[in-house]
């Protein structure tokens, strides 16, 4: 009943700039946060940055300082606009989100993700 839908993903060049954009949907009550997490072949899954309906946020180390999440994001929506993008960026990027649910007349609460978009970096 929940879902998540990336787009934004694709080809870039080293340097240049990127922006994912993450839409939830479904019987969502409310959201703890919204994020990115990404997975590069071969590595273990990594926080990139996430936010709160607070505009609380916190960012991976190796994001610090070139991408962001950009303020003003509607609700259920989350952006993540990516620069000065580098080879070891290229990875699968996935929407997470923590919110609370409706599911038979009740709240639940729970993580969902997306399918992930892919983005590959060349030089």
């Amino acid at each position: 009943q929940v879902q998540l839908v990336e787009s934004g993903g694709g080809l870039v060049q080293a340097g240049g700039p990127l922006r994912l954009s993450c839409v939830a949907s479904g019987s969502i009550l409310s959201i703890k946060y919204m994020g990115w997490y990404r997975q590069a072949l071969g590595k273990q899954r990594e926080l990139v940055a996430a936010v709160t309906p607070a505009s609380d946020t916190n960012y991976g180390d190796s994001m610090k300082g070139r991408f962001t999440i950009p303020r003003g994001n509607a609700k259920k929506t989350v952006h993540l606009q990516m620069d000065s993008l580098k080879p070891e960026d290229t990875a699968v990027y996935y929407c997470n989100t923590g919110l609370h649910y409706s599911l038979g007349g009740e709240s639940r609460y729970g993580n969902a993700w997306g399918q992930g978009t892919q983005v590959t970096v060349s030089s």
